[in-house]
């Protein structure tokens, strides 16, 4: 691609004028390299800057595929490598000085290479590359192939060198981690082998990492079974288990921050943390390097993390972020500190030219200083960077000479056109956003974010200065713009103004006014040509309503200074009447557009579609919007939004787009005539193009690259070349004049200037002194506190303006304002004296409507705002309320309630159960089902069994069938005892048969069937408990309404004795009935409630209605009134009345007694007994209610003591349900952490044999590489000895090749022969000896190379004709120079065999220690597996189980206690007899199974042999089925067709069969009386069979126990054996190894003699034939 992009630009350069880089102005983002001694080289953008320190001459080399990558020099060779952006991106490998490309290397490498590194020796180039690969790739860049590649996952590196002293070494560096990489050669392969260094913890010390994988330190636990390593716990049983740690293993590692080798292949390692560390190169030893202090400690700086080290002899060089270079001192395992040198700005990169005479120092900015060593050291900058990346650029009038930089931090910088020199800089100290150079003077302005707009004189570009500062507005500059006559200065602000200032020094840089256009200005674009008096003016603006772009275009006069007063308004506005403002949209938006010289056409630059456009606009003038079509559309093939501008003299299209093409056209035909790739897309592409007046220089200034780049012309001439050099020449002699005045007013200072001035110099005396240097200066910023923009100026002024204005107005105003307060005051003094129901509101004698409706709004909103958030929270809170309410209460089959007793104070709790859902159901319903299966089949065993042994007992011990019933009757019995059963359900009358014995429980399956069970116990203790419960709980409800009925009756007592005692009432508690907690009753709510107008209406006027419908109901009731006034209210007097009658007085009582009459005294007789009857009948009465009372109060207090003392019972049973479910839980417990531990010993399983699984591949690959090494040294050994033999064959065949010379000459010849040139090694200065640390490296190819050609060369002396023997032939001088020269090259070829023969026999060796280690890791797997293994299977066996112990006291005869209990167990006496019971009937039922043994084996042979009878009638039968499968037509069926009497015929043969089965059946009952005689001999033979089966049976069991013990001893035995038989076998290999070597070492010293022989005996034969 890159090479097709070549070839395009050399067509066009063939074919017309074309665009070449004349320099490129960027600054160092990464390292800058050494190429040589004198020249370093940084990439910028697309290019690659070279420059040399001597000349400080720029040499520049693009990248014709975008931006550059990273960047890597070769010093030996002269070569430069960088690699491209792009997607698949390459590495290109170019010769210094000649910047030829050398080669191409192409990997697999998807998005970016991140880091290159050349060898100090051989043509070997390392890569890194980042997401997605991650490889590191080893190429020789000479071949362009690559050797070998490996991938590391994840991992960035910062920091990739080869060892100076050894290419096989690479270390990489990232902040997290260090590794060192072996190359390792075999011949032509190439293996990449990592290792990581180990680095220290955080404090520098370092921590004992234990081994993963066969951890050595794990406790042993006897009790709760083996201790398995984290990953096994964690379930891992992949690779990840091999790295896993958990979190508190973790530790804090120091951060590499840079690292450098030394001579002795020793690393240096700075860190963040501050700590050096020294790393062998060897065995990767870490040893922390102690810092030794001499003085007190520096306070002010010291140096924490390096940021870049370099090696030098003694020590390292390092720098921070301190500005400061520190010299590291390090002897032995301490360094010392001391100040080397001071910079100006952090340090980032410090490195060594190759003759350690040049320090280069490169800074955080990008500036580059050499420090020079010597007598007298030199300190100098070589490269100045800029503060930030270029943000704008333009030419200096007439732009053939200067052009003027700005960076966002406020720097303006000059520079030469031709060489690209920086002239001078100054800083605005203020964050600018634009520049641009006048045309009219030697001036330039630059726009900041703050508003204002800064005048520059720059006619004397060695030493710039602000002439004049405007202060526009408070919204950033974001456009600046000259005219092309230099007239007006046009601003544009972010806020959519656009200032228009007089460009003139003359006129003060006066602001003319501002124009209102729509926010986010793109683009400005001004016409002025030289033969009108007008500038027309178009700013593109976006109109993402109707996703369109307006443009507007206006103009002003050039006499708008002398009337700008009239053109603007009071505040500074143009009217739109007379600057004839017209707007116009189009239907595509646009990025960018210009406006031609003609002011008759638009040329717009389309953003969503790649086009450009041309629009005619229309000749009539219009109003309102006008809506343009394009007249001209051509494709602009340049993607991403581009820009548009025009070249000085109109004729030319300058595009520009995010790809960093820039193109120019033809205005008319909108072709492109040229082009040219300045940047790439990568660095999103070109931000600014600017063109000088002449046309030759072209500055293009990238967007985010930060580079600057200047084209010029090649071939360029003819009609272009003339048309815009006449233009130039007529706009140079047209603004000659204006620039002479205009220059000299910039002279002259002005009052505003030298304010500035004086007060900038008050300020520098005052506050700091500034060093001016002659190439740059620095401004003091002033303060703006006190200034204001000039649009707020021009807005006061005209305020000010309508204020004196209006003043009559104004002042009528306020007295009628005065008055109507005065009167609204009068009416709220009113207003406090009347009724507060008349009274009005405060606010509603506001007169300020408005402000009333928006206070009432804003607490509308507010009271909104709070209703809202109240709802939020109060639904939050029912939400809340409905999940705990669901969870806890709903989801509850039983809900969670108490009870308590009337007078004791116990409470008892049910348990809350949650209803079991269908797939615990159907799990306990298959586990139920299977158990029961189980127990059938166990049972149907034991029957069979027992009445087998039952039938033996009868017939030949009948005296002991009734033991034998009785003890079967008491094995039936499979419930466990409560003490092996581990829990008291079955005091709750749960059912435990189907649980398995806790000694049983082995398998997996068993232990969740046990689980599962245990959960079902549980359950059904707590719903035996609840129903006990529900019980108790009906009772109480009954108690309590008991005590409420007889409470009624105590309560009337009470009353009618009038007695003040109260009542006792129980009631339940709302633990005892918890739903009442979830209701709130009103009378719990203190909050008032809230209710609304309608509603208290509404309940008034319903009261109202029922008293009337209750009032309409009654009516007249004179029955009841009558009663009421007459009897009380009752018709007759009840028993409890008594105490309330009163015997009425007669009326005589109130007259004095003498007074009374005789009848009233018998009356008065009356009434004092009427009081004493009823005075005895109320005694009599009141003394039954109390008896009635007390015994209605002790029934209660019984009753609810009885209930007491009840829920005391159930309380205990409440006591132990719980200890019951607590015990089931501990038995389900220590399950399930049987099977947690199952669990991890089988993933710790897993895991070893994927590990072993591995490490067997493993094993496979370092077998084929030792068998691939192996075959690869076996022939290049025959190689190296056929060379060996041919060199020996040579050297003895000399004298032979020469027999036919004289004697005297051969001798001569031969020591000529023999004789080798001496090469002068080039002598390195003892200055430099004495710099280069590493001194002289080890040989490389290219030094291979050059020693062999200097040897040819001086072997050329040796072959000279002055160096020939008196008296020799010519001829034979030639042949013996061509002799001696194949021998030379014979022995080199020797030389470079040997050493390869040598690296191959190391490489050999290290795959064999590499097999051997892979076999040591198999070993120690296959160990562990055993050791786990045999952990598992006593795991399995030993069960912890559960046993309850009964609690008391032991008494003991005697004190001779043992107190050591670990292998002791505890046994009840109960078992031990049970035990022996079962153990007297298992002995009897031995004695049974043997009597019954001698008929089973009875059987066995009467069941083999009906088998055997069975498969022979089987085969019978298959038979006649074959045979009926296979029936045809047979002449008995033909005979049965044929005979007419066939039934005749069959009847006869039927009568001559009967008597042939008569006689047959005779026959076989003589047969079946012999057969019979026989069996009864058979039988008594078979008893005695069987009783020698019983013998051998016994005999056979104690075999069995001798195989198994002997079977145990082979076990233990067995891995002892293995090793030893290992050892053995290795020792045979070994031993035939070395007999194999010793026999192929003689054959190969019996080929050679052979071989020499052959040679010998050839040249005795054919000899060599030499010219006399």
């Amino acid at each position: 691609m890159a090479q097709g992009r070549e070839r395009d630009e050399v067509h066009n350069v063939a074919l017309g004028p074309s665009l070449s880089v004349r320099w490129v102005q960027g600054f160092p983002k990464q390292n800058v390299h050494f190429v040589n001694d004198s020249t370093i080289c940084y990439p910028s953008g697309n290019f690659v800057i070279f420059i040399n320190i001597e000349t400080k001459k720029r040499t520049v080399l693009q990248c014709m595929n975008g931006i550059v990558g990273v960047v890597a020099t070769n010093i030996p060779y002269e070569v430069v490598a960088f690699s491209d952006r792009r997607l698949r991106p390459l590495i290109y490998i170019y010769n210094f000085p000649g910047l030829t490309r050398r080669t191409k290397l192409k990997g697999n490498v998807l998005l970016d290479y991140t880091l290159l590194s050349f060898s100090y020796c051989g043509t070997y180039l390392a890569s890194y590359s980042s997401l997605p690969e991650f490889e590191l790739a080893l190429w020789n860049w000479e071949s362009g192939v690559i050797l070998c590649r490996k991938s590391q996952p994840g991992i960035d590196v910062s920091q990739m060198t080869f060892n100076p002293m050894n290419w096989h070494q690479l270390c990489l560096s990232s902040p997290s981690a260090v590794t060192v990489w072996t190359i390792e050669r075999s011949n032509q392969e190439h293996y990449l082998k990592a290792k990581s260094v180990k680095l220290p913890v955080e404090d520098g010390s370092f921590f004992n990492e234990t081994d993963v994988i066969f951890p050595q330190s794990l406790p042993k636990d006897p009790i709760y079974g083996p201790v398995l390593p984290v990953s096994a716990i964690a379930g891992l049983v992949g690779e990840e288990a091999e790295t896993f740690r958990p979190k508190d293993d973790l530790y804090a590692l120091l951060h590499p921050t840079m690292h450098c080798w030394t001579p002795t292949s020793d690393l240096y390692i700075g860190c963040e943390e501050g700590h050096l560390l020294m790393v062998n190169g060897e065995n990767l030893k870490v040893t922390v390097l102690n810092k030794i202090e001499d003085g007190p400690p520096r306070v002010e700086r010291n140096l924490i993390s390096p940021v870049t080290m370099a090696y030098q002899k003694g020590g390292v060089l390092a720098s921070g972020i301190d500005g400061f270079v520190y010299s590291l001192l390090i002897k032995d395992t301490v360094y010392k500190v001391e100040d080397f040198l001071e910079v100006e700005r952090p340090v980032e990169h410090l490195m060594f030219s190759p003759s350690y005479r040049i320090l280069l120092i490169q800074t955080d900015k990008g500036s580059v200083f050499i420090y020079t060593f010597g007598e007298e050291p030199t300190f100098e900058k070589v490269l100045e960077a800029c503060d930030g990346k270029f943000q704008a650029t333009d030419f200096i009038t007439p732009g053939n000479e200067y052009c003027m930089t700005l960076t966002q931090s406020g720097e303006v910088c000059v520079w030469g056109i031709e060489d690209g020199a920086c002239v001078s800089r100054i800083y605005v100290n203020i964050q600018a956003t634009v520049l641009a150079c006048s045309p009219s003077s030697l001036s330039a302005a630059v726009g900041t974010e703050d508003g204002l707009v800064h005048f520059l004189d720059v006619r004397d570009v060695e030493s710039p200065h602000e002439v004049h500062k405007a202060f526009l507005s408070e919204s950033p500059v974001q456009h600046l713009l000259y005219d092309q006559r230099g007239m007006y200065v046009f601003v544009g602000t972010s806020e959519g103004h656009i200032f228009v200032i007089n460009a003139k020094p003359s006129s003060s840089f006066e602001i003319l006014g501002f124009i209102e256009m729509g926010k986010g200005i793109l683009q400005i674009s001004t016409v002025s040509p030289l033969e009108t008096d007008i500038v027309e003016v178009m700013v593109l603006s976006p109109f993402p309503e109707t996703r369109r772009s307006r443009l507007e275009i206006f103009s002003l006069p050039k006499i708008l200074p002398e009337v700008s007063a009239s053109f603007a308004d009071e505040r500074g506005r143009l009217r739109d009447e007379f600057i004839h403002k017209f707007v116009y949209e189009t239907e595509h938006t646009l990025s960018s557009a210009v406006l031609n010289l003609q002011s008759n056409r638009i040329y717009g630059f389309c953003n969503q579609v790649p086009y450009i456009c041309s629009y005619l606009l229309p000749k009539k003038e219009h109003s309102g919007v006008y809506i343009l079509k394009p007249y001209q559309k051509i494709q602009s093939k340049q993607y991403g939004p581009g820009m548009l501008s025009l070249s000085p003299h109109g004729l030319w299209l300058i595009t520009i787009a995010k790809c960093g093409i820039l193109c120019i056209r033809d205005i008319h035909t909108l072709e492109t005539f040229t082009r040219c790739r300045s940047h790439s897309h990568q660095g999103h592409g070109i931000q600014s193009v600017r063109i000088s007046m002449d046309g030759q220089s072209i500055l293009v200034n990238g967007r985010d690259d930060g580079t600057l780049v200047n084209l010029r012309w090649r071939r360029f001439g003819g009609a272009l070349a003339n048309d815009i050099l006449e233009y130039s020449q007529q706009l140079t002699t047209y603004l000659k004049t204006i620039m002479d005045e205009e220059n000299d007013y910039l002279s002259i200072p002005r009052r505003e200037s030298l304010d500035l001035e004086s007060q900038s110099e008050h300020a520098v005396n005052e506050n700091m002194q500034l060093t001016i240097d002659s190439s740059q200066e620095e401004l003091v910023k002033v303060d703006h506190t006190e200034e204001i923009p000039w649009i707020q100026q021009k807005s006061q002024e005209a305020i000010k303006k309508e204020v004196k204005l209006f003043s009559n107005k104004r002042r009528e105003i306020k007295r009628g304002i005065k008055a109507l307060a005065k009167t609204v005051l009068d009416m709220m003094e009113e207003n406090e004296a009347v009724d507060d129901i008349a009274k009005l509101e405060q606010q509603e004698f506001g007169l300020d409507l408005e402000e009333l409706e928006r206070l009432h709004n804003e607490n509308e909103q507010e009271v909104a705002k709070i209703r809202n958030d109240v709802e939020m929270q109060n639904l939050a809170k029912r939400y809340l309320s409905e999940i705990i309410k669901e969870e806890c209460w709903n989801s509850m089959a039983v809900k969670g309630r108490a009870l308590k007793c009337f007078h004791i104070p116990y409470v008892v709790e049910n348990f809350p159960m949650k209803e079991r859902t269908d797939e615990e159901l159907k799990e306990l319903k298959r586990v139920v089902q299977q158990k029961k299966i189980e127990t059938e089949c166990l049972k149907l065993r034991k029957e069979v069994v027992e009445v087998q042994s039952a039938i033996t007992l009868v017939k030949k011990h009948h005296e002991e069938e009734d033991e034998e019933e009785e003890e079967d009757g008491t094995v039936k019995d499979t419930s466990l005892p409560n003490y092996m059963l581990g829990s008291l359900s079955t005091d709750f009358r749960v059912h435990t048969s189907l649980l398995s014995s806790q000694l049983e429980l082995h398998s997996r399956e068993e232990k969740i069937n046990q689980i599962i069970l245990l959960k079902d116990i549980i359950y059904k203790v707590k719903t035996a408990f609840n129903s006990e419960f529900d019980a108790a709980y009906k009772q109480k409800e009954i108690e309590i309404a008991r005590v409420k009925e007889k409470n009624v009756r105590i309560k009337e007592i009470i009353l009618d004795l009038e007695l003040e005692e109260s009542v006792w009432q129980p009631e339940f508690e709302d633990c005892e009935k918890p739903e009442r907690t979830l209701v709130v009753e009103s009378s719990e709510i203190s909050a008032p409630r809230h209710i609304k107008p309608w509603q208290k209406a509404k309940a008034e006027l319903l009261v109202t209605r029922e008293m009337e419908r209750l009032l309409l109901t009654r009516g007249p009731d004179l029955r009841r009134r009558a009663l009421m006034d007459m009897m009380g209210g009752v018709l007759e007097v009840k028993k409890e009345d008594i105490l309330r009658m009163v015997i009425p007085q007669p009326a005589f009582m109130v007259k004095p007694d003498a007074l009374w009459s005789e009848e009233e005294r018998k009356h008065f007789k009356e009434y004092e007994k009427k009081v004493k009857e009823l005075n005895e009948e109320r005694d009599k009465y009141r003394k039954s209610l109390e008896t009635e009372m007390k015994k209605l109060q002790n029934s209660i207090q019984e009753s609810t003591q009885n209930f007491d003392k009840h829920l005391k019972r159930l309380f205990e049973r409440r006591v132990k349900a719980e200890m019951v479910v607590n015990q089931e839980e501990l038995k389900i417990n220590n399950l399930v952490f049987s099977l947690l531990l199952d669990e991890e010993i089988s993933s710790r399983e897993t895991f070893l044999n994927n590990y072993l699984a591995r490490k067997q591949e493993e094993k496979n690959q370092t077998s084929e590489a030792i068998r691939k090494s192996r075959e690869d040294l076996d022939m290049y050994k025959e190689h190296y000895d056929n060379l060996l033999a041919e060199d020996k064959v040579l050297d003895r065949s000399f004298k032979k090749e020469f027999s036919e010379i004289p004697s005297h000459q051969v001798d001569i010849l031969y020591k000529l022969f023999k004789r080798r040139p001496r090469i002068h090694k080039h002598k390195v200065h003892a200055e430099t000896t004495s710099l280069v640390p590493f001194g002289e490296r080890p040989g490389s190819g290219k030094l291979n190379k050059d020693a062999f050609a200097q040897l040819m060369k001086a072997m050329d002396d040796l072959d000279s004709i002055n160096n020939m023997p008196e008296g020799l032939d010519t001829s034979v001088w030639e042949h013996f120079c061509m002799t001696r020269r194949a021998k030379v090259e014979n022995e080199q070829k020797v030389k470079q065999k040997a050493a390869g023969l040598i690296e191959m026999v190391a490489f050999l060796r290290r795959r064999t220690e590499d097999d051997e280690k892979v076999q040591h890791e198999i070993e120690k797997v296959f160990h562990e597996l055993i050791l786990l293994q045999e952990d598992k299977v006593k795991f399995q066996l030993n069960l912890t189980i559960q046993i309850l112990l009964k609690q008391g006291q032991v008494e003991l005869e005697n004190f001779q206690l043992m107190l050591d209990y670990s292998d002791a167990i505890l046994i009840n006496k109960v078992i031990i007899e049970d035990l022996n019971s079962v153990i007297r009937a298992q002995g009897q039922k031995k004695v049974a199974s043997m009597m019954e043994s001698k008929e089973v084996h009875k059987g066995i042979f009467q069941i083999e042999w009906e088998h055997k009878k069975m498969e022979m009638e089987m085969e019978d039968l298959n038979q006649k089925a074959w045979d009926i499968q296979m029936l045809f037509f047979s002449r008995d069926r033909q005979k049965y067709l044929s005979e007419p009497n066939y039934e005749t015929l069959i009847a006869i043969q039927i009568g001559i069969m009967e008597q042939t089965i008569d006689v047959l059946d005779k026959t076989h009952k003589k047969n079946v009386e012999n057969c019979k005689k026989l069996l009864k001999k058979l039988r008594r033979f078979s008893n005695q069979k069987d009783i020698a089966n019983y013998t051998l049976s016994c005999n056979l069991r104690e075999e069995l126990v001798a195989v198994s013990e002997r079977k145990d001893i082979c076990n233990a035995m067995g891995s002892k054996l293995t090793c030893e038989k290992i050892a053995k076998e290795r020792y045979e290999n070994m031993m035939r190894q070395q007999k194999l070597t010793k026999i192929s070492k003689e054959q190969a010293e019996q080929i050679s003699i052979l071989q020499a022989e052959v040679e010998r005996l050839r040249m005795k034969t054919f000899p060599a034939l030499v010219q006399m």
